[in-house]
């Protein structure tokens, strides 16, 4: 007899007053700390529990008698069949119908719930888990037996079937029906983790030679080289070397080209050197590295060399590293020849070993892969080659014939007509002048200006020529640079100041004239700023004046007024801009400086009505060019007028403008718009003209 709760539907009904409660308004929290006692959830809902009206709780109710007892079972058998009834392919429900029956100690109506549910999903393996869970944990071994037994018939790819009924035989003692279960197991050939628990079964009982059987069996069935290497290692763990050897042996002949056979052979060797067979393993090592594929060797190498570092000498040790090296950089240059990288890292692994002869071998193999196309990105890589091949004939192999002989056939090699690099034609002149060797070196680089100008040439070869002082050599280059670049604004400059530094000043001012009247130039206003630089540094102020004249005329830049302004302030900073006496009196020199400041000022004011008349659009332009004016009136001290220059300073306000896209408006984006005070005046009179039109129009229509 038990007791049970059922609860009062009746109970569960509040009237209406006992169901309306007054929420309380919305109060703003003003203490938020923490408080010093803290409640979790799960203590409000057990107090609530405790706490719960006596009326509420479902009533606890005693079976007394058999007859209650009847109904009670009868009326929870009909609740599990009407809810198998609405969801029958609810596994869960079968379930708890068949653990409620167990509880009620009625196994055979239990049995039935199990059976009614295998037929609905027989293929659910945890149905049968439970099936047989149930009838074990009540000790009915055989209807336990035969739940197995039909479990594995109709699901034999389901491995914890299997393990649970060895598992119970084995608990059971019964070693043979549980030896039985593997063996019929066996025979659907499952995964390694099957036949590895069936030979643990073996060597739990000790029957090591039924433990081989198995073994044996489980090669035929997984010819894998983790299997024979478990093997092997059964073998080694119960002494049998002889044996172990003939499993590694056996393995070698059948999977030499497996994918894992790297692993096979360090094993193998790993098996010979524990086995203090030294020669074997090395004849295994490069069996093996002679048979695999260079790409998946790698830890067949590692290994070698550890294993010569342990057991060999040091010529063994260095031929391994090498060779191991050796091997993988031939293997890659044979899938790809025109992979340079490779044949640089190979380079430098032989003349780590600096064998002369070895190193020239490579050297001479990886330059005659010449790119097969005629463009520069597939010889810029290339070159280096040569670079290095002749760097190592002159600092290493100390052969300068040799080095001299590397650089005449690769400026050979080069097709000039269609790219050069200037790289090589620097080097092959520098190492002639390392060698004293002068005119070699001017024939190189003449031959260069002739074949391939560059830059890069032309300023070495000049720097040359003026470190030995022959500047009439210097002058003619930089005709020749001219010539081939006569845009080329930094050779016109460099000319100048050639000219400049040897006081030739004529000359170099016919330089810069000639300069800035080319038709194309790729950097004017450098050239443009060292003209006005080196007529300011001569003191020329006014050849300086007239190049802002012809500067202007030219371009109506924001930088070249206010750089005119700022060499007009200069000007005035040095006393009016000329060679002064220091006898000469106060007041002329106020004079002249106060005229230099009005010269500044009316730069500002030409270039302020440039911008306003000219181009009005540029207001970004003119804010900028008051604010350098300000400055410079601010700079002036007692001569300057900040106060007319501030009444012309705009106003900036921020404005929104429709962001058009193509598909139409998007939104709006803000921007820096500014006014200035014309503009200011000009906006007032149109307003004071609209509202006196509006009043016109008022007084009329009351007329």
């Amino acid at each position: 007899m038990g007791s049970y709760k059922e609860s009062d539907p009746s109970l569960g009904f509040l009237t209406k007053k006992e169901t309306e409660v007054k929420l309380p308004r919305s109060t703003r929290v003003k203490n938020k700390t923490p408080a010093p006692v803290q409640i979790t959830a799960e203590q409000i809902l057990r107090e609530a529990r405790e706490r719960q009206e006596s009326e509420i709780r479902p009533p606890k109710q005693k079976i007394t008698d058999s007859t209650e007892l009847a109904d009670y079972r009868l009326r929870k058998r009909k609740e599990f069949e009407d809810l198998i009834r609405r969801v029958r392919w609810n596994v869960s429900v079968w379930v708890k119908y068949a653990k409620w029956e167990e509880s009620q100690k009625d196994f055979k109506r239990a049995r039935s719930v199990w059976e009614r549910a295998l037929e609905v999903d027989y293929r659910n393996h945890t149905l049968w888990l439970k099936y047989a869970d149930m009838e074990m944990k009540n000790k009915f071994i055989n209807h336990a037996r035969n739940v197995w037994d039909r479990a594995v018939s109709l699901l034999p790819r389901v491995d914890q079937l299997w393990y649970k009924y060895i598992h119970m035989e084995e608990m059971l003692g019964n070693v043979a029906g549980a030896r039985q279960v593997f063996e019929r197991w066996m025979m659907w050939q499952p995964d390694q983790q099957g036949w590895r628990s069936y030979i643990k079964f073996e060597l739990r009982y000790n029957e090591i030679d039924r433990a081989r059987g198995i073994y044996e069996k489980f090669l035929q069935c997984h010819p894998k080289v983790d299997a024979w290497i478990r093997y092997a290692k059964f073998e080694m763990k119960n002494g049998e070397i002889a044996r172990a050897r003939n499993v590694y042996e056996r393995a070698v002949d059948k999977l030499a080209d497996d994918e894992e056979a790297e692993v096979l052979f360090v094993a193998f060797a790993e098996f010979e050197e524990r086995c203090k067979e030294t020669e074997r393993a090395r004849c295994i090592y490069k069996f093996a590295l002679d048979h695999i594929p260079k790409g998946r060797a790698e830890e067949v190498y590692k290994k070698f060399v550890a294993f010569e570092k342990q057991y060999g000498d040091k010529g063994g040790i260095d031929d391994a590293i090498v060779g191991k090296r050796r091997f993988q950089y031939e293997d890659e240059v044979r899938k790809s020849s025109f992979n340079y990288d490779t044949w640089f890292d190979y380079i430098r692994l032989e003349e780590s070993v600096g064998v002369t002869d070895r190193v020239r071998e490579v050297y001479e193999r990886a330059i005659a892969n010449v790119p097969p196309a005629e463009e520069k990105r597939y010889w810029q890589r290339y070159i280096y080659l040569w670079i290095n091949y002749a760097l190592y004939e002159e600092l290493d192999a100390q052969d300068m014939e040799r080095t001299r002989e590397v650089y005449r056939e690769c400026l050979k090699l080069i097709p000039h007509d269609k790219f050069s690099f200037a790289k090589i034609w620097l080097l092959a002149a520098q190492f002639e002048l390392r060698q004293l060797n002068l005119n070699g070196a001017r024939q190189i680089l003449g031959n260069a200006i002739g074949r391939a100008p560059k830059d890069k040439i032309f300023k070495k070869y000049i720097e040359i020529e003026l470190q030995l002082g022959n500047i009439d050599r210097c002058r003619k280059l930089y005709e020749k640079y001219l010539e081939w670049s006569p845009e080329n604004c930094y050779a016109w400059t460099k000319y100048a100041e050639l000219e400049r530094s040897l006081c030739e000043i004529e000359r170099a001012r016919a330089i810069y004239e000639l300069a800035i009247a080319q038709p194309a130039l790729d950097m004017p206003e450098l050239l443009w700023k060292a003209y006005i630089d080196f007529e300011i540094a001569e003191g020329e102020f006014e050849n300086t004046r007239a190049l802002y004249e012809r500067l202007l005329d030219r371009t109506k830049h924001l930088k070249v007024w206010i750089s005119y302004a700022k060499f007009e302030a200069s000007a005035a900073e040095e006393n009016g801009g000329s060679d002064v006496p220091e006898d000469e009196p106060q007041e002329l020199l106020l004079e002249k400086k106060r005229l230099c400041v009005q010269r500044a000022r009316r730069v500002f004011e030409k270039a302020l009505n440039h911008f306003r008349v000219s181009a009005p659009e540029l207001k970004e332009e003119r804010a900028m060019l008051l604010d350098e004016w300000l400055k410079m009136e601010k700079d002036f001290g007692e001569l300057g007028d900040v106060g007319s220059v501030q009444a012309k300073m705009p106003k900036k306000l921020k404005r929104r403008r429709p962001l058009m896209t193509e598909d139409g408006p998007a939104g709006f984006e803000e921007y820096f718009d500014y006014m200035f005070p014309e503009e200011t005046q000009t906006t007032n009179l149109k307003i004071l003209e609209a509202a006196y039109k509006w009043k016109k129009q008022k007084t009329g229509a009351n007329e």
